[in-house]
């Protein structure tokens, strides 16, 4: 893949990521408090991948972004301690969401989590050059 071509998967994946947001936005109003959860994470992942593949990073399991968005973004200092273990609580919450039955979660808590998911794409935004 060229730069030009990888330039515009990273916008792709970073549009996916709003539209997560948007989603999740959408699913919460609606009293669908579960599939919220699961479009916050997504919002997440995608804005984690865009910023990974600009970087030449591509993976096929979550656990690889997981793994290197750590190793990239957070033992690095790019960014905050705290992104890292905000991201690790989406991906739960999303796994927990998606395959343990009866799971449920309270409204107040999928809002916190929907705007904490804005602030970590807002900080994760300027460190990709492609959305510049």
């Amino acid at each position: 893949m060229n730069e030009e071509q990888r330039g515009a998967v990273v916008r792709y994946w970073w549009s996916k990521a709003e539209d997560s947001l948007a989603s999740a936005r959408r699913e919460l109003q609606a009293g669908s408090n579960v599939f919220a959860m699961n479009r916050v994470y997504y919002a997440a992942f995608y804005a984690v991948s865009a910023a990974l593949l600009e970087r030449k990073f591509q993976f096929v399991k979550h656990s690889g972004v997981r793994a290197t968005f750590h190793r990239e973004f957070v033992k690095t200092g790019l960014l905050d301690v705290k992104w890292g273990k905000l991201y690790d609580h989406f991906f739960e919450d999303r796994q927990e969401g998606d395959y343990v039955a009866l799971t449920s979660f309270e409204r107040e808590y999928v809002e916190m989590q929907l705007d904490q998911c804005v602030e970590f794409l807002a900080t994760l935004r300027p460190l990709i050059s492609a959305l510049a």
